[in-house]
C-alpha cells in the first residue's frame, strides 16, 4: 500500500512539474502584391507582452507563450496593420503562419485611412464583394463540422448543403446553382474532388478530404472572380496551407468515433519543410454495431513541402489523394427501409489523387508561378437487381470510368504606374476512358405474352483525349483619391474535342467590379461578368449505339449581376448586405427523362452518361445578409440569412424549381471561451422546403423489381415540397497542456434536439411481418410486372442525435 503511495506520488509530482504551459508562433511576412519577404516587421501578441521583429528574410519566432488565446498584431511603415485574431497556442504545437501585408494607400486630404486592417474584411480589389474566410481556429471549433470543411463552409451566406435539409451529402450549393459548378484550388492547383464516394461530373459526397490540420485560410468567392479561375460558374474556394515548421518535428493524432487521423510536419533540410497526413475511417465498425446494411470505408493521405532555392525562387510541391470503398453486408434485423437502401444503391469503388509542382519566381515588380498537375479519378460502380446477391446476369449498372488531367498554367502578377495587372495561360491534356453499361428499364410482358414495355439500355464505351487551353488577363487599381477601387478582367477559354468548341474567343468571358468608399467603415459594390463551363467529361466522351459522339459539348455559360453593401463598425466587426441574379445559357438538358441536368448529380455513381441537348435555361436570384463579429474577450458569432430562388428549364421550356430551391438559408455560430481551457461552440441551421418530384405510380410499379427504386413523373418535376428543416449542433472542447504535449478532448452533437430531416420518399413494395418476402394481392407468386404487388411509400424521415466524442494529441 505505502508502496503505491510513493509511486502514485512521484507520478504526480512528474506530471506537476511537466505542467509548463509555453508555446511559439513563428512564420513569415511578406507584401501581398510582390510577394517579396522584408524585415522590421513588429509582431505583438495580445493579452501579454509577447513580441518580435522579423529579419532581412521576413522570419520571426515568438517562444515562450503561456498557452490560450492570442490576437497576434503585425505592423510596419507604410503597410496597413494585419491582426488575426483567435489564435489558440498550445504547449503540443508550434503554430506556423504565412502573413501577407498589404500597402498602405496614399491617404488625401477628404479620405479617412484607418491604420488598422478590418481583420473581418475579406474583399480584395480583384473581388471586392461575394468573398468569405475561414481561419483554422473557425474550421477546428466549428459545432456540428466535426473537422469537415465542406461542412464548415454551410455556415457561410449563400451556401447550401444539398437538396433536402440536413442531408448526409456535402452536395455544395452556391446560389442557386449545382453542385459542378464550383472549383477548388490547393495552394494554387486545381483539385477537382474534395470529398470520399464523389459523384463523377458533379462533386458532392458525404465526407471531407482535406485535412483542416494543413489549411491556413479557406477563401470563398461566389461571384466576381478573378479571371486566372477558369471552369467556373458558382463559385471559388481558395485553400491555403500552412508551410511545415523550419526547426522541429511535430504532429498530432486524431480519434473519433468515425476515424483516426495522424498529421506529422517539420524540417527536411534548412530549406524545405514537410506536413504529410494519413486518416483512416471504421465507419464499417459504427455501421455493423448498429445494423445498418452499408459498409462505407475510406482512407486519404496528404503532403505538402516548400522549399526556398533562394531569395527569390521557392518550389512547392503538394499531393492529395484517397481510396473509396461502398459494399453492402448482412444484416441481422432486416426492415423495409434497410433492405430499400440494399436494393437502391449501387456498390462503389474509388480511387482518386493530385499531384502538383509550383515554382514561383519574384520579380522587380511582382512575381509569376509555374504550376505543373495531374489528377486521376477511377470511378467503379455497379448495381444488380438484388445487390446482396449480386448475379452478373441481374446486373443494371455498370460504371467503369478513368478520367486524368494534366495542367500547365503560367501567371504573372505584377504593379505598373499603381496598377495590379495580372495574366496568364494554361493548357491542359484531358485522357478519358469510361465503359458504362445502364438498364433504363427491362422488357416487361404480362401472362399472356403481349408486351408491357419495351426494354432501353444505354451503352458507351470510349476512350478519348483532347486539350484544353485558355488565357488571361485582369487590371485593377486605386481612382479618385482612394475613394473607388476598379478591376476588369477577361479570359478565353477553348479545347479540341471533336463535338465542342475549339475556337477560344467563343467563350470570351469579360467581368468588371467596382467598389465605392463612402468613409472608412462603409462602402457600396457592384460587379458584373460573364463565365464559361466545359460539361462533364461523361457527356462529352458519351457514344451512342453506333459509337458515334452523339452529344454536343458547347460551354456552358452563366453570367452574374451583384451588387452590394459593406459596413464595418470596427476592426472586428463585419456586415454586408448583397443582391445577385445569375442566368444561364447552353445547359445540358437529359434527352430521356426531360429534365436539366442541373437536378442531378446528388446521388452516388456518375452523371453525364446519356443522350443529352444543350438548349436548358437556368436563372438564379435573391439576396442574403451576413454578420461576423470575430473573438473579442471570450465570445465570437457569425449570422448568415439568404434568400434565393433557383429554375432551370427542361426539353418544355419552362422554368422549374431547381432540386435545392430551398428558398430560405439560416446559420447562426457562436462561440464562449471559458477558463481553464474551455470552448463551447453552438450552431443553429434552417433550410426551407426542398422541392422534389412525384412517383408514377404505373411506371414505379412496372419496374421496381428491376430497378429497386421508384420511377419519378417528371411531367410534374419538383411539383412537390419536402418540409423545411432546423437543427442545432453543440461543441464542447477541454485542453489540458503540458510541457510538449497538448490533449484535446471533444464532444461534437450533431442535431442537438433530435430534429426530424425528410428527405425524399422511398417507393418500394410491401413486405410481409418477417420481410423475407413480398405480400401479393391474390396470395400468389409476385409477377414480374409487379401487377399483383402492393406499392408502399416509405417515410424517409432521420431525427437521430448523433454525438461524436474525440481526442486529438499534440506533440
Amino acid at each position: 500500500m505505502k508502496q503505491g503511495l510513493l509511486i502514485l506520488s512521484f507520478l504526480l509530482a512528474l506530471l506537476i512539474s511537466s505542467y509548463a504551459q509555453n508555446g511559439r508562433i513563428s512564420g513569415t511576412v511578406t507584401d501581398n502584391r510582390t510577394q517579396q519577404a522584408f524585415g522590421n516587421v513588429s509582431i505583438r501578441l495580445e493579452p501579454g507582452s509577447y513580441g518580435s521583429i522579423t529579419d532581412k528574410d521576413g522570419f520571426f519566432r515568438v517562444g515562450n507563450i503561456a498557452a490560450g488565446t492570442y490576437a497576434l498584431t503585425a505592423s510596419a511603415i507604410g503597410y496597413k496593420t494585419y491582426i488575426l485574431r483567435n489564435l489558440v497556442v498550445t504547449s503540443g504545437n508550434e503554430i506556423t503562419l504565412s502573413i501577407e501585408l498589404e500597402r498602405e494607400p496614399s491617404q488625401l486630404a477628404d479620405v479617412t485611412v484607418k491604420s488598422t486592417r478590418n481583420t473581418a474584411k475579406a474583399t480584395s480589389l480583384e473581388t471586392p464583394l461575394s468573398i468569405q474566410k475561414l481561419t483554422t481556429e473557425d474550421i477546428r471549433a466549428n459545432p456540428g463540422g466535426n473537422f469537415d470543411i465542406s461542412k464548415v463552409i454551410q455556415s457561410l451566406p449563400g451556401v447550401g448543403g444539398g437538396a433536402a435539409g440536413g442531408s448526409f451529402r456535402n452536395d455544395i450549393i452556391i446560389r442557386g446553382g449545382a453542385p459542378s459548378e464550383n472549383v477548388f484550388y490547393l495552394d494554387g492547383i486545381e483539385v477537382p474532388l474534395i470529398n470520399h464516394f464523389g459523384t463523377q461530373g458533379s462533386g458532392g459526397g458525404p465526407q471531407g478530404i482535406l485535412n483542416v490540420s494543413f489549411i491556413e485560410e479557406v477563401k470563398l468567392s461566389t461571384s466576381a472572380f478573378d479571371a486566372k479561375y477558369d471552369n467556373t460558374l458558382s463559385s471559388v474556394f481558395q485553400f491555403k496551407q500552412k508551410n511545415g515548421n523550419s526547426k522541429k518535428l511535430q504532429g498530432n493524432i486524431r480519434v473519433s468515433a468515425t476515424e483516426v487521423a495522424a498529421t506529422l510536419d517539420g524540417p527536411l533540410s534548412p530549406k524545405t519543410t514537410f506536413l504529410a497526413s494519413a486518416r483512416r475511417s471504421y465507419l464499417e465498425l459504427l455501421f455493423q454495431a448498429i445494423d445498418l446494411p452499408i459498409r462505407p470505408n475510406y482512407w486519404d493521405f496528404q503532403f505538402k513541402t516548400n522549399t526556398r532555392i533562394n531569395a527569390k525562387n521557392t518550389l512547392t510541391t503538394i499531393g492529395i489523394g484517397a481510396i473509396d470503398e461502398f459494399r453492402f453486408a448482412s444484416i441481422r434485423n432486416a426492415s423495409p427501409e434497410k433492405l430499400y437502401v440494399i436494393n437502391s444503391n449501387p456498390v462503389v469503388n474509388q480511387w482518386n489523387y493530385t499531384l502538383g509542382l509550383t515554382w514561383k519566381h519574384l520579380t522587380p515588380t511582382g512575381y509569376w508561378t509555374l504550376s505543373l498537375s495531374r489528377n486521376t479519378l477511377n470511378n467503379r460502380a455497379d448495381k444488380y437487381e438484388d445487390n446482396d446477391i449480386q448475379d452478373p446476369n441481374t446486373q443494371t449498372l455498370l460504371i467503369n470510368s478513368r478520367e486524368t488531367e494534366n495542367k500547365l498554367r503560367w501567371n504573372m502578377n505584377s504593379t505598373v504606374r499603381n496598377w495590379n495587372i495580372s495574366y496568364g495561360t494554361m493548357v491542359q491534356y484531358v485522357d478519358f476512358d469510361n465503359r458504362f453499361e445502364q438498364t433504363v428499364r427491362k422488357t416487361i410482358t404480362d401472362n399472356t405474352g403481349d408486351t408491357l414495355q419495351n426494354g432501353l439500355q444505354i451503352r458507351s464505351n470510349t476512350a478519348v483525349d483532347f486539350i484544353r487551353y485558355g488565357a488571361f488577363i485582369q487590371a485593377g487599381r486605386l481612382l479618385l483619391n482612394n475613394r473607388v477601387a476598379i478591376s476588369i478582367g477577361a479570359r478565353i477559354d477553348g479545347n479540341n474535342a471533336t463535338n465542342s468548341e475549339a475556337n477560344p474567343l467563343q467563350q470570351f468571358s469579360p467581368r468588371m467590379s467596382i467598389r465605392y468608399t463612402i468613409n472608412d467603415q462603409l462602402s457600396l459594390n457592384a460587379s458584373a461578368g460573364s463565365y464559361f463551363r466545359l460539361p462533364a467529361f461523361t457527356q462529352l466522351a458519351f457514344q451512342n449505339a453506333i459509337g458515334m459522339f452523339s452529344n454536343p459539348g458547347k460551354y456552358i455559360q452563366s453570367t452574374h449581376f451583384v451588387t452590394g453593401i459593406e459596413y464595418l463598425p470596427n476592426v472586428n466587426t463585419r456586415f454586408t448586405l448583397e443582391g445577385f441574379y445569375k442566368k444561364y445559357a447552353n445547359y445540358p438538358v437529359s434527352f430521356l427523362d426531360g429534365i436539366s441536368m442541373a437536378n442531378k448529380g446528388t446521388e452516388f455513381g456518375a452523371i453525364g452518361n446519356e443522350p443529352v441537348t444543350q438548349n436548358g435555361k437556368g436563372r438564379a436570384f435573391g439576396f442574403e445578409v451576413f454578420a461576423q463579429q470575430k473573438l473579442t474577450k471570450r465570445l465570437f458569432g457569425v449570422f448568415s440569412y439568404t434568400f434565393f430562388n433557383s429554375e432551370f428549364t427542361g426539353v418544355s421550356g419552362i422554368y422549374r424549381p431547381a432540386s435545392w430551391d430551398n428558398r430560405h438559408l439560416i446559420s447562426l455560430t457562436g462561440g464562449y471561451k471559458l477558463n481553464r481551457n474551455w470552448e463551447i461552440g453552438l450552431k443553429f441551421r434552417y433550410q426551407g422546403a426542398a422541392p422534389y418530384t412525384p412517383f408514377d405510380a404505373t411506371s414505379s410499379q412496372l419496374n421496381y423489381l428491376s430497378q429497386g427504386v421508384g420511377v419519378f413523373d417528371y411531367s410534374k418535376v419538383n411539383s412537390l415540397r419536402l418540409p423545411a428543416f432546423h437543427a442545432a449542433d453543440l461543441r464542447i472542447d477541454k485542453k489540458w497542456n503540458f510541457r510538449k504535449q497538448t490533449i484535446d478532448v471533444f464532444l461534437d452533437i450533431q442535431n442537438l434536439y433530435g430534429a426530424a430531416s425528410a428527405g425524399i420518399p422511398n417507393y418500394t413494395f410491401k413486405r410481409n411481418e418477417t420481410n423475407t418476402a413480398f405480400v401479393t394481392t391474390d396470395n400468389g407468386p409476385l409477377q414480374p410486372d409487379g401487377s399483383n404487388a402492393i406499392p408502399l411509400i416509405l417515410s424517409n424521415r432521420d431525427g437521430n442525435v448523433l454525438p461524436t466524442i474525440g481526442l486529438i494529441v499534440e506533440f
